[in-house]
């Protein structure tokens, strides 16, 4: 998606975001089920922090009510995730619908196990509405929809500072590399909560997940030209990101510096998840951090000024690199809600009923916001309140962790202030300026699938070696040679004639 076409999504939904403010939205269509047998549904989805709602939650018995069904919803922790996905195509008993990530949905795209719906789409008006169907194409095969996107906004998230941090020690926003690197060293050296120790950091990241340099560190790779996973090379062939080899050695040299000079939070090597650096910026001792403005509100700021009073965070626009390049990260959408090919003709509309229903104004408004009454009231003066009930059901995760509109303000409820919706668009039209896309999203590698994790790792370890020392930057040269024979060449032979193939 282009950032004109960014901008123009997101100017439709601070529109439709408006009606949302103004009032609660009904629904647009009658019951789409009166007369017909009641019917049993099973959807999986994937669960994260807090796990799932019960059985008998009032989301899904207002959905039941509405749908004419018995819906059911296996919520499977994320790390679990991948395992169940085998187990069930191992005995053959995949859910009515559920939720795939990229691997795992190209790993079965062509098996005739997902329902097309391309033929069928036109007779849901929200799913045909809400969702732009350039999405739906993503992952499929020509002329085949083969499931429902789950919208990632893309360019979502930014790096925040402290800007009392930066009052305090006098210091202007950084816009360089090196302005980063001197401001992320005045943090941790120069007392910026004056409590007169040495135990501030500067910058707090991880090498967390799999593809780390593309996720929380791709805003300083970036700015070095490394690639958003892929790029496309003078000749029309795709590269991945680890064999960029001088663009990957000017980022570790870089991160050395930024390690030997105290920049870099000493521990990022220990960390086993992405929440960790977060954590360390919410507790109050780290100035630089990579956040999700949608967090902002209740994950981020609350705890971070109840153990620092007074923090005030901003945005940091991405540093510029030595030819110039900003770069920020990107989130795709490239997560599919499947249907299963197998179950009845009816079963499969009702299931595009629900999920239609789902993306209504009348849906979409409970699946984002709750019920009212008991999780929010409307006030005398056309605005609303939110209830304790809120924040402890949770009403909302069919909206996070399911099914959503293109909708970059999915965690904007009815009763927050327009200013914070304004705040967070801000931020993401900023961010989407300077977006590196992945020239080979929606391509898959058998190869990658199977051995891309474990080669992954292994370069991994070594670039932390490079940056804390142990290794010079040269060794990055073996190391690519290593993952190379280990499945890279093979990687990158597959995702090119996929490539090759879409043409």
């Amino acid at each position: 998606m282009k950032t004109v076409k960014l901008i123009a999504v997101l100017l439709i939904t601070v529109m439709l975001t408006a009606g949302l403010f103004a009032s609660g939205s009904g629904d647009t269509r009658s019951s789409p089920v009166q007369g017909n047998p009641k019917l049993d549904i099973d959807l999986m989805t994937i669960a994260f922090v807090g796990g799932g709602w019960p059985d008998d939650f009032i989301i899904i018995k207002k959905l039941d009510d509405k749908l004419n069904i018995n819906l059911t919803i296996q919520w499977v922790p994320t790390e679990n995730f991948s395992e169940k996905i085998s187990v069930l195509a191992a005995s053959n008993s995949f859910s009515d619908s559920y939720l795939l990530q990229e691997a795992q949905f190209m790993r079965w795209v062509n098996s005739g196990i997902f329902l097309d719906i391309k033929p069928m789409l036109d007779n849901y008006k929200n799913l045909s509405t809400y969702l732009d169907k350039s999405v739906y194409e993503v992952m499929c095969p020509p002329g085949k929809y083969y499931g429902i996107p789950y919208y990632a906004i893309e360019s979502r998230d930014s790096m925040y500072i402290r800007k009392d941090w930066l009052d305090k020690l006098g210091l202007k926003m950084p816009d360089t590399l090196e302005d980063f690197l001197n401001v992320a060293k005045a943090f941790a050296q120069n007392d910026p909560d004056g409590n007169g120790k040495a135990d501030t950091i500067g910058f707090t990241t991880s090498l967390a997940s799999a593809n780390d340099i593309t996720g929380t560190l791709f805003y300083l790779a970036g700015a070095f030209g490394v690639p958003n996973g892929w790029k496309l090379d003078s000749g029309g062939n795709l590269v991945p990101w680890q064999v960029c080899t001088n663009e990957m050695k000017g980022f570790l040299g870089f991160m050395k510096r930024m390690y030997d000079e105290g920049a870099l939070d000493k521990d990022f090597v220990f960390y086993k998840s992405n929440q960790d650096p977060i954590n360390k910026f919410i507790s109050g001792k780290a100035g630089i951090s990579d956040n999700n403005p949608m967090n902002l509100q209740t994950g981020i700021q609350p705890p971070l000024e109840q153990n620092v009073p007074g923090a005030v965070i901003v945005p940091l626009t991405p540093p510029q690199g030595p030819t110039g390049i900003r770069a920020t990260k990107t989130f795709a959408t490239n997560q599919k809600i499947v249907i299963n090919s197998k179950i009845s003709a009816d079963k499969q509309k009702r299931v595009l009923e629900l999920y239609d229903y789902m993306l209504s104004d009348e849906g979409y408004d409970m699946i984002k916001n709750g019920i009212e009454g008991i999780h929010y009231i409307s006030n005398a003066d056309g605005t609303f309140t939110k209830l304790p009930a809120f924040d402890d059901d949770r009403p909302y995760l069919l909206s996070t962790w399911l099914i959503r509109r293109a909708d970059p303000l999915i965690q904007i409820r009815k009763w927050d202030s327009k200013d914070l919706a304004s705040e967070i668009l801000s931020t993401i039209q900023n961010a989407s300026q300077y977006v590196v896309r992945n020239s080979a999203q929606g391509l898959a590698s058998d190869t990658n699938n199977k051995v891309g994790a474990n080669i992954d790792d292994k370069l991994k370890e070594t670039i932390a070696r490079v940056i804390v020392g142990e290794l010079d930057v040269s060794a990055y040269d073996k190391a690519v040679d290593d993952w190379r024979k280990g499945g890279g060449d093979a990687i990158i032979k597959e995702i090119n004639d996929a490539y090759s193939n879409m043409k």
